[in-house]
């Protein structure tokens, strides 16, 4: 065979060569005389890799070792770190669905949908408009209260419409919607604060009732309020003011004071919640007659004052004293001594 850089003719000093007789045949023979004896240095390389692996593994399973000491030193301080993650991603989560489902309970429509699924002429047919000012007598059983928010919904909107119309009659002027939002926050206000303040008393006084329960009848109570301001706004009499104030407001007071007292068991406890409600509700439509409109006024002339700059002390020139009376005041303490 041929070397990679030699002649054609010439064999590598460092191959075997074949033998003369094995030429012409059809096999050759490796004449091993001639094999150089540097041809073992394969071997050679095969053992340093195979060391130096040996090293490498060694180094590795040092490394190992230390690693797994540093995990036994570290090891109870890492399962501590661990299970206070895993304690926090479980209170985020709880959190998480604690909170979306209020979201899903007070967005839903369909929850409210019960309490104002009535048509107006069932509120009419049934005459709760004027159930809400005739008091009833029985106070051994809880007397029925309307489940529904549909009716006082729409008497808290009249009584808003009302209240317009007398700041309307008395020359009130309107600007930038503050009347509208006055009314609506004063109606509102009154429904539903004064509804969660008798509920908490309720509450405490040990009262069967619930809270759409006392919106209902507070609202319903807004009846006889809507009638005596509608009348008193267009007939403009204080007696008649007073007759309506104890008449058909007291009915409607008593209405909502005999329903708390079929609901209320021992005595203290009927006087304070019912109390508390009847002077609430009277109350209010004095106030409504009375003070609203200067309440009004006076909030709309507070908005509407223009900008009044602020007191400032100015220095004064004092004047001159002329030496005549000077001489004079002189004279006449002189003398006077």
């Amino acid at each position: 065979a041929a070397g990679g850089g030699g002649r054609p003719g010439s064999a590598a000093p460092d191959s075997p060569t074949l033998c003369p007789g094995a030429q012409g045949g059809g096999s050759a023979v490796i004449d091993m005389e001639n094999m150089d004896d540097t041809s073992g240095s394969s071997f050679e390389d095969m053992g340093e890799m195979h060391q130096r692996m040996k090293e490498e593994e060694e180094v590795d399973a040092e490394a190992a070792a230390a690693d797994e000491e540093d995990g036994e030193f570290l090891g109870m301080k890492g399962f501590k770190g661990q299970l206070g993650r895993q304690v926090a991603d479980q209170m985020w989560q709880a959190g998480k669905r604690q909170a979306s489902k209020a979201f899903n309970l007070y967005a839903n429509i369909d929850i409210l949908r019960p309490y104002f699924d009535v048509e107006p002429i069932q509120v009419r047919n049934r005459c709760r408009l004027l159930e809400s000012m005739i008091p009833m007598k029985m106070i051994n059983f809880p007397q029925k209260i309307a489940g529904e928010l549909y009716g006082p919904l729409m008497l808290v909107f009249t009584l808003v419409a009302i209240l317009l119309h007398g700041m309307k009659t008395s020359d009130t002027i309107i600007r930038e919607g503050t009347l509208m939002g006055t009314a609506i926050g004063t109606c509102f206000g009154y429904w539903l604060g004064v509804s969660s303040f008798i509920y908490f008393l309720a509450y405490l006084c040990n009262a069967q009732i619930t809270m759409v329960q006392m919106l209902s009848l507070l609202g319903y109570g807004l009846f006889g309020h809507c009638v005596t301001l509608f009348v008193t706004y267009n007939i403009h009499f204080h007696s008649l003011f007073y007759i309506c104030w104890l008449g058909i407001g007291g009915l409607s007071t008593l209405r909502m004071v005999a329903v708390l007292v079929s609901r209320t068991v021992g005595h203290t406890q009927r006087l304070i919640l019912c109390g508390t409600l009847a002077a609430l509700h009277m109350l209010f439509l004095l106030y409504l007659h009375f003070a609203y409109h200067k309440v009004v006024e006076g909030i709309l002339d507070t908005l509407e004052r223009p900008n009044i700059p602020p007191f400032q002390r100015v220095a004064r020139d004092i004047p001159v004293v002329s030496s005549i009376v000077l001489n004079t005041t002189a004279k006449a303490i002189a003398l006077s001594q």
